[in-house]
């Protein structure tokens, strides 16, 4: 049996890509903002099915 070579693959970020100039002209919204939204919105749905 022969040895087999190994052939070094050049190390890639798998498809990844890091978008650092966006993050400041976003708009940032908390997580709590978005679960509160979210209750309300359950919230008022409920109150029209029965009303």
């Amino acid at each position: 049996m022969s040895k087999k070579e190994k052939s070094v693959m050049p190390q890639s970020t798998a498809g990844l890509v890091r978008y650092f100039d966006q993050g400041k002209e976003s708009i940032k919204i908390k997580p709590e903002h978005i679960i509160a939204a979210s209750v309300a919105f359950i919230a008022i749905e409920i109150m029209l099915k029965f009303f």
